[in-house]
């Protein structure tokens, strides 16, 4: 018994170890990561986003002395799968992963097993005093889970919706004039299917419209109630599907084949979680110049996206360096840019240097982003946990090979 006892201790402090970074001494943070390799974990599907990744790695390693190398990602659970199974192994340090691209369902699984960098570090990298905290709270709360400083905000998202307007059709202001448009235009809409996240966060959307109170959303699910809770919303997709692009017998297998669809008349909506989506696709010549976006003017769903260190890292400081330079305010205005990315800031521009603040303000945000002000109402994700039971029960209904 005292060698199991002296053994669980011994794992207990090797855990800690790995997890101690002294993030408030940034200059040892830099020098320690001066030569680290970062492998950052990240969703490789646009190559946009791949092409910014790249920028910014050029940037740090120039800077810094810090090499990224990208692993692209179809499915970020599979990182979170390999950190689950080296925690599983002991190892608890020299970890093949040290950052990753993480969505809230994710990090709430990751946070509640113990697999992340030690709690604040986010909060103590300089470039935190830049990050619009108070006026965006998702930068706080990730999936109704509080982020406590363990992961670091590099983005903003919201639902968008667009179309052509040269069809000359009349768009949907709510999911459930959608489900009724889809009855008049049968044919004409789909949407990626779960696990894609773009097709899970349209069914968020749709369930925070069709779910009799909301604030149930907010809290972990309850079997016991689940079934009448998701009713009205499985009665809702049952009604949409019939009438989905090739009868719902297929879908879209992301957003990119989803847009493509789009382009070649195949469907009328396409949807993105990124106001800047349409007006990129336009400058890349992947859609036509009379596309345009839309919301519902009830509200679409909102979100940060984040950063994160797993904590058994090999290469932590080089992970809170590129973590860093993600929120400086020149990779924000480079991610903002739409002929580059076009993903909104994360930071109070007002923080910034007049010239800085000149330069957010003179960006040219595309012809079909719509300005700040017309994205409408945001609704809060919900616990992580309706996602996870959302897809099992989507998969087990309507599941199809794409």
């Amino acid at each position: 018994m005292k060698h199991i006892l002296a053994g669980l201790a011994l794992s207990t402090l090797l855990t800690s170890q790995a997890f101690a970074v002294d993030v408030s001494n940034w200059k040892s943070v830099e020098e320690a990561a001066r030569g680290q390799t970062v492998y950052f974990n990240a969703w490789g599907g646009a190559q946009n986003i791949n092409d910014y990744i790249r920028w910014a790695a050029d940037q740090v390693q120039e800077k810094y002395g810090v090499t990224v190398n990208h692993t692209k990602l179809d499915d970020t659970a599979n990182a979170v799968s390999a950190v689950v199974a080296a925690k599983a192994a002991g190892v608890n340090e020299g970890g093949e992963i040290d950052l990753i691209w993480i969505n809230g369902e994710n990090f709430v699984n990751m946070k509640k097993q113990g697999l992340l960098l030690e709690a604040g570090w986010a909060q103590k990298l300089p470039n935190w005093q830049f990050v619009d905290w108070k006026n965006k709270p998702t930068i706080l709360t990730d999936f109704t889970e509080p982020t406590d400083g363990q992961e670091s905000p590099w983005g903003m998202a919201k639902m968008v919706f667009f179309h052509d307007t040269a069809r000359n059709i009349e768009m949907p202001d709510s999911f459930a004039e959608l489900v009724a448009w889809t009855v008049k235009n049968p044919g004409r809409f789909t949407y990626p299917s779960p696990p894609d996240f773009v097709g899970s966060s349209f069914l968020k959307q749709a369930l925070i419209e069709t779910v009799a109170d909301k604030e149930m959303l907010q809290k972990p699910v309850d079997e016991a109630s689940f079934e009448k809770t998701v009713e009205p919303f499985f009665a809702a997709l049952d009604t949409m599907h019939k009438n989905l692009w090739r009868s719902g017998a297929t879908f879209p297998k992301n957003k990119e084949a989803h847009r493509q669809l789009l382009a070649d008349n195949e469907v009328d909506i396409a949807f993105a979680f990124s106001p800047a989506e349409a007006s990129n696709a336009i400058a890349n010549n992947e859609l036509p110049d009379t596309v345009r976006s839309f919301v519902f003017s009830g509200g679409t769903l909102g979100n940060t996206h984040f950063v994160a260190i797993p904590y058994n890292a090999a290469a932590k400081e080089g992970a809170l360096v590129f973590a860093n330079f993600l929120i400086s305010p020149e990779a924000q205005l480079r991610k903002q840019d739409p002929q580059i990315w076009g993903d909104p800031t994360v930071l109070d521009t007002t923080s910034l240097t007049q010239d800085m603040q000149d330069q957010f303000d003179s960006l040219d945000l595309g012809i079909a982003t719509l300005k700040p002000s017309e994205l409408g109402p945001s609704f809060n994700e919900p616990h992580a946990s309706w996602m996870e039971r959302l897809e099992k029960e989507w998969t087990r209904r309507y599941g199809v090979a794409n």
